[in-house]
C-alpha cells in the first residue's frame, strides 16, 4: 500500500518516502497554449500551428508541441505545493511521448516517489519520481523519471536551556 503525498508547502527531503504519490488537477489545452508556446520556443513546426497541413498528417490535426505538454507537467506538478521552497535543483529528466496531446485536452499528472537518495554534501538529497501525464481518458500520453534535489530540513536553532 502507498502512502498518500500530502499536498502541503514546501516537503523536506526527509518528509519524502519511498512510495509516495500524488495526482493533480486537470488542465485543458487551449490554442493559446500552443501559439504561445511556439513563439517562446521558436519551433513553428506545422503540424502544432497550421491547421490545414495538421489534417494531412497521422493525427488529423493539430496536436501541441511534446515540450509544452512536460512543461505542463511541472507546472501542474508545482502546483501542488510540495516542492514550494524547498528545491534546490531539477537536476535530470528521461522523458517518453506515447500519445499525442490536443486542444482540448485535459491533462492531469500522477507523481509517485520511487527512489530518495541523501546528499549531506548539497544541503538535501535527490527524490526521483515516477511521472505520468494523462489525458481526460487515462491515455498516457507522456511519462518518465524526474529528478530533484531537494533542501533538507534546517537544523533547529533552539538554545539549549
Amino acid at each position: 500500500m502507498t502512502e498518500q503525498l500530502r499536498a502541503q508547502r514546501g516537503l523536506y527531503f526527509e518528509e519524502f518516502s519511498e512510495g509516495m504519490e500524488l495526482e493533480t488537477r486537470g488542465r485543458t489545452i487551449s490554442e493559446s497554449d500552443i501559439v504561445n508556446f511556439a513563439g517562446l520556443s521558436g519551433d513553428f513546426n506545422p503540424m502544432h500551428v497550421d491547421e490545414t497541413y495538421a489534417r494531412t498528417t497521422q493525427f488529423g490535426r493539430r496536436v501541441a508541441h511534446g515540450l509544452l505538454g512536460l512543461s505542463i507537467a511541472s507546472g501542474l506538478a508545482y502546483q501542488m505545493g510540495f516542492l514550494d521552497g524547498t528545491v534546490i535543483a531539477f537536476t535530470g529528466l528521461e522523458w517518453k511521448f506515447r500519445a499525442p496531446v490536443f486542444i482540448g485536452d485535459t491533462v492531469r499528472v500522477q507523481v509517485k516517489v520511487i527512489k530518495l537518495r541523501e546528499m549531506k554534501a548539497a544541503g538535501g538529497g535527490f527524490v526521483t519520481f515516477d511521472v505520468k501525464l494523462l489525458n481526460q481518458d487515462g491515455t498516457v500520453t507522456q511519462k518518465g523519471e524526474w529528478t530533484i534535489l531537494v533542501a533538507s530540513r534546517p537544523e533547529s536553532t533552539e538554545a539549549a536551556g
